[in-house]
C-alpha cells in the first residue's frame, strides 16, 4: 500500500467513538481531570470509597457486642471488601485499557482508577475489619494515604517492572503492589500501636 492509498483508507474509515463509560470509570467520575496531581485526587477517591463501603456494612452486625458477633461481622465485612476491591480492579483493567487505546498513550495521566484500586488495597488490607468496626481514626487514613502515595511515586522493586505489562494490566498492577506494600507497613504500625 502506498502512502496515498493509506491516507484514502484512513480517511474512509469512520473516527473511533469515544468509550464514554470507560472514560467515566478510568477518570473516577472526573477526578482525573482535576488540576495538579491527578494521582493524589484518585487516592482521595479510594479513601472515600473505602470509607463508604464500610459504612454500608450491616448496622446490626456493627452494633454487636459479643465476640462471636464481632467475628461474624469481620467475616462479612471482609467478604464485602474483597468483592468491592476485586470489582474495582477488574473495572480498572477494562476501562484503563480502553482509554489508553483510545488516547494513544500507554498510561494517560488522567486515568486514576489505578490509584483508587491501590489505595483501597492499602486501607482495606492494612486495617483489619475490627479496626474499622471500632471506628476508623484520621491517623489511619492519613498514614494509609501517605504510605500508598510514597510507594506509588517511589516505585521500589518490582513495582516499576509491573508497568511494562500490556494494556490495563500495566496501568493497574504497579498500584496494586504499591497498595500491598503500604498495607504491610500500615498493619505493622497498627500492630505495634504506632498509630
Amino acid at each position: 500500500m502506498t502512502p496515498d492509498t493509506e491516507r484514502a483508507v484512513s480517511a474512509a474509515s469512520p473516527p473511533q467513538k469515544k468509550p464514554r463509560l470507560a472514560f467515566l470509570l478510568a477518570t473516577w467520575f472526573g477526578l482525573g481531570y482535576l488540576p495538579k496531581a491527578p494521582g493524589t485526587w484518585g487516592s482521595l477517591g479510594g479513601i472515600a470509597l473505602s470509607w463508604l463501603i464500610l459504612r454500608w456494612a450491616p448496622k446490626s452486625l456493627a452494633m454487636a457486642t459479643d465476640l462471636h458477633m464481632h467475628d461474624h461481622f469481620a467475616v462479612r465485612a471482609w467478604g464485602l471488601l474483597l468483592w468491592s476491591s476485586f470489582m474495582v480492579a477488574l473495572l480498572g483493567v477494562w476501562s484503563s485499557s480502553r482509554v489508553a487505546n483510545f488516547s494513544g498513550s500507554k498510561d494517560p495521566q488522567f486515568v486514576v482508577i489505578d490509584e483508587v484500586s491501590g489505595q483501597m488495597l492499602a486501607l482495606l488490607s492494612g486495617a483489619s475489619a475490627l479496626v474499622w468496626l471500632k471506628g476508623i481514626r484520621w491517623s489511619i487514613l492519613v498514614a494509609g494515604f501517605v504510605l500508598f502515595r510514597l510507594f506509588d511515586i517511589w516505585k521500589p522493586w518490582p513495582i516499576r517492572k509491573l508497568e511494562k505489562l500490556p494494556g490495563g494490566w500495566g496501568i493497574m498492577a504497579d498500584d496494586w503492589l504499591a497498595g500491598i506494600y503500604a498495607a504491610i507497613l500500615l498493619r505493622l504500625a497498627l500492630h505495634f500501636n504506632v498509630l
